[in-house]
């Protein structure tokens, strides 16, 4: 579904939103600005990333392609990383692994129509090989669904690895924009939160609300989808914040994401934006510059060794 033209047509409305705005409907701001993608995003206690930090972030994730590192139905078995890692979880059928597949570039995970698809602790390395030799700078976790078509002994692995996992830079929770936060969510978030587990909420299939049967939207049309989901979030994020648990809260930041709505060819709606929370949630978002090599007058006079031959 190519969304461009649409968000064109709708002068590319987007919502300037502050924890005030998102918890009233009442005093919803809609806002005209050149960048769609901050339709999708809502902040109140980080700062939108710019184009340039989404330009990174996309190039970050699509510079190699991904490699599938290893699956696992147990914790215990899990190897030891060196890498930071970020963990997706959600209810099954949410759209995790097609999400996955967009934010990696390639379609690497399994999808399906049927719930309960996922089966293992899935880790995939991104970001291409590291200094030290490590397949990917990053590593990416599609754990399986909860809810309907779960097993209990997923559970309780998902949450050993959530807890004993000291790679682990942040747990992002996929809710369906459509139907909400569930019991199972709410639980799940609860113990995000009672474990001190640094973590995130993440809307997915906003196109579903945005353009609702796949239907180009007019502007009054479109700006009122997007009062809805700014509505949708910040009810959310106040519910988040009343839960009775002690412990951190869920990050002041709520991203929607669709993996059909497309701002132009590869680009999909929110996308870049979820990438660059990743690279901030695990250090990775500054942009590393190697320093020149120094070369003495001796070594570079030093003879070169033959092809073939090993040098000490």
């Amino acid at each position: 579904m190519k969304a461009l033209p649409i968000l064109r047509r709708a002068q590319q409305i987007s919502i300037a939103c502050s924890r005030r705005h998102l918890s009233s409907r009442e005093s919803a701001k809609v806002a005209v600005s050149p960048d769609p993608e901050s339709l999708v995003s809502f902040h109140w206690d980080t700062v939108p990333p710019t184009s340039k930090q989404r330009r990174h972030a996309e190039q970050f994730f699509l510079r190699q392609a991904p490699k599938i590192l290893y699956s696992s139905s147990t914790f215990l078995n899990v190897p030891k990383g060196k890498v930071p890692e970020v963990a997706f979880l959600g209810r099954s059928n949410v759209g995790k692994s097609s999400l996955l597949n967009r934010l990696m570039g390639k379609d690497i995970c399994h999808t399906s129509r049927n719930p309960g698809r996922t089966k293992t602790m899935n880790f995939f390395a991104v970001g291409g090989e590291d200094e030290e030799g490590s397949p990917g700078r990053l590593t990416v976790l599609d754990m399986p669904g909860y809810g309907h078509k779960s097993r209990t002994e997923w559970g309780e692995e998902i949450m050993k690895y959530l807890v004993g996992r000291r790679q682990l830079s942040r747990a992002f929770v996929l809710i369906d924009t459509m139907h909400g936060l569930k019991r199972s969510d709410e639980a799940l978030l609860q113990a995000l939160r009672e474990n001190a587990i640094s973590h995130q909420v993440v809307l997915s299939k906003v196109d579903r609300l945005l353009f609702p049967n796949n239907r180009k939207a007019s502007k009054q049309l479109l700006g009122r989808h997007a009062e809805i989901l700014q509505e949708r979030a910040g009810s959310i994020g106040s519910h988040l914040d009343a839960l009775d648990v002690e412990g951190p809260k869920a990050l002041g930041e709520i991203l929607a994401c669709s993996t059909t709505a497309s701002l132009e060819r590869g680009h999909f709606l929110g996308i870049n934006n979820l990438r660059w929370s990743i690279l901030a949630a695990t250090g990775l978002h500054e942009v590393r510059r190697q320093p020149p090599a120094v070369t003495s007058t001796l070594e570079s006079l030093a003879p070169k060794p033959a092809t073939g031959e090993v040098s000490f």
